[in-house]
């Protein structure tokens, strides 16, 4: 489903929803265990973003892409969402993703993306890349840090097998800052994986962000951590910087889990809208 879109140094960024919906019970664990240090401030996030929470108190993910529409530049997808029914991310997440009727309805074809930005090689960030054995976007360059690679191919798995491989040649290995176009860049923001990087447009004016904040909690407190964090202590140091740069810049954070896709990172979370980030 196509959102409000927002626009930074010319370029549109166009969030879409793929699927809302809880962890399966393979991953979900009480709230205080998912997100530790975080047991004193969930009645006040249970009063401020009820809209997270499902009917026993369980987590509810937004599992946002974004498009970003270049100027006589290229048409950029950041993550590709959770896939079809048997993609690796069925074992636990709300499949199969609804990415490409989304993009449908905005009038683009798989092919009219020339670049996929994959933040990270988790399920439900990259389940979308690939259908039936062949990539979904034929004509893509999809970049991955050369350390998330890495990260990946020493543990093995249904990503390695099912999405990167399949991708073949389509995969773009880099290492360190790249620019995609002017006014924009993806940067690596490692802790929540590796190789984890985020897409930076402008002087931070708007970031997409990948898993780098996850839920509510993490805005509240941001050394808050997250029981799926590769490391823990990387992440929660790459949020807090990322989290007062954007408040340095008066910046947006586009975050795929949280409860609207774009979030007005603000000095204080005092009111159920700033707790919302409601820009």
């Amino acid at each position: 489903m196509k959102q409000d879109s927002r626009t930074v140094s010319n370029i549109e960024i166009v969030p879409l929803c793929d699927a809302i919906g809880p962890m399966g019970a393979s991953l979900r664990r009480p709230l205080p265990e998912t997100f530790p240090g975080s047991d004193a401030l969930w009645e006040r996030l249970r009063r401020e973003t009820p809209e997270v929470f499902g009917p026993d108190g369980e987590w509810i993910l937004r599992f946002h892409c974004f498009v970003l529409r270049v100027p006589t530049g290229p048409t950029i997808l950041v993550d590709t969402g959770l896939g079809p029914e048997d993609s690796p991310a069925a074992s636990w997440a709300p499949v199969p993703g609804v990415l490409p009727t989304a993009l449908a309805d905005m009038g683009l074809a798989p092919e009219d993306i020339d670049v996929v930005v994959l933040t990270h090689l988790h399920s439900d960030h990259v389940g979308g890349a690939v259908a039936k054995g062949e990539p979904v976007f034929p004509n893509a360059r999809h970049l991955v840090q050369r350390a998330e690679l890495d990260w990946l191919e020493s543990g093995g798995g249904p990503v390695l097998d099912d999405v990167v491989r399949p991708l073949g040649p389509l995969l773009d290995p880099v290492t360190g800052e790249t620019t995609l176009a002017p006014a924009l860049k993806a940067v690596p923001t490692p802790g929540h994986t590796p190789g984890h990087q985020s897409v930076v447009l402008g002087d931070m004016e708007l970031v997409v962000a990948g898993d780098v904040v996850l839920h509510p909690v993490q805005l509240a407190d941001p050394s808050v951590g997250y029981i799926y964090d590769d490391d823990a202590e990387k992440a929660a140091a790459t949020r807090t910087a990322l989290l007062a740069g954007l408040r340095e810049h008066d910046g947006v954070l586009a975050a795929p889990h949280l409860p609207a896709p774009f979030i007005r990172v603000l000095d204080a979370w005092t009111s159920g809208d700033k707790a919302r980030g409601d820009v």
